[in-house]
């Protein structure tokens, strides 16, 4: 094996360059494409208000929104 030497600068780039890196590689691993495991909004909205960090404009935009989705559409 061969020792290089490099700047710390130089080593704390690249570790950091390559913990994104790895970063980026875990998140493209899954699938990113999935759909949401509910297709019940009232569900969908109890969840996000059990956390009580979003406001009652963001809630309503999202119930709104979650209604118009091809996804939560009741069929």
């Amino acid at each position: 094996m061969v020792t290089v030497t490099i700047p710390k600068k130089e080593y704390q780039r690249l570790a950091e360059k390559a913990l994104r890196y790895e970063y980026l590689r875990q998140l493209l691993e899954e699938d990113v494409f999935a759909s949401p495991p509910t297709k019940n909004i009232k569900e969908v909205m109890g969840e996000f208000k059990k956390t009580k960090i979003y406001g009652q404009n963001f809630l309503k935009s999202l119930e709104k929104g979650l209604g118009r989705s091809s996804h939560f559409a009741t069929r």
